[in-house]
């Protein structure tokens, strides 16, 4: 069932809503929130997961205080963009950590990452060591983030 696309109603709605503010909450506490009882919310969360509507549930981590708070973002144009080549790119794309999205683009550029380091030199060693090295990566364009002003993810539907 896993990507099969699901009709969501108003409490499917509410759960997303309430669970992308609180992954943590009980299936109690989540039903008292959307006004349901306790084993339709269950029913209806599970159907959400295998239906692939919840991929999943994780900590969100503050980068700043991880010392993370450099972002650029990456135009990054490739020498040959046939169907192979792509996946190269593709696959090579998800074994570099720092890389946290990687879009295929219809524009001048192909791809635009977006690259979270500690600061300006280890930008630049990502960019030189890693980046510049993936294959077939003809050029590539830097801009740097000076503000987050939204940086939420899917929070509202």
């Amino acid at each position: 069932m896993q990507g099969e696309k699901i009709d969501l109603d108003r409490f499917d709605c509410a759960i997303l809503d309430v669970l992308s503010t609180d992954g943590r909450i009980s299936i109690t506490d989540l039903a008292r929130r959307i006004g349901l009882s306790k084993s339709p919310t269950q029913a209806r969360l599970r159907r959400m997961e295998r239906a692939g509507v919840i991929t999943g549930y994780r900590a969100l981590l503050d980068p700043v205080q991880l010392g993370l708070d450099h972002v650029a973002f990456v135009e990054v144009k490739l020498a040959d963009t046939r169907e192979r080549a792509l996946q190269a790119f593709n696959k090579a794309v998800l074994q570099v950590a720092e890389i946290e999205q990687a879009h295929m683009i219809a524009s001048h550029f192909d791809y635009l990452l977006k690259v979270r380091t500690s600061d300006m030199a280890a930008y630049r060693t990502i960019l030189g060591e890693k980046i510049s090295a993936l294959p077939h990566v003809a050029s590539t364009s830097t801009y740097v983030a000076m503000q987050a002003v939204k940086d939420t993810g899917l929070a509202e539907m």
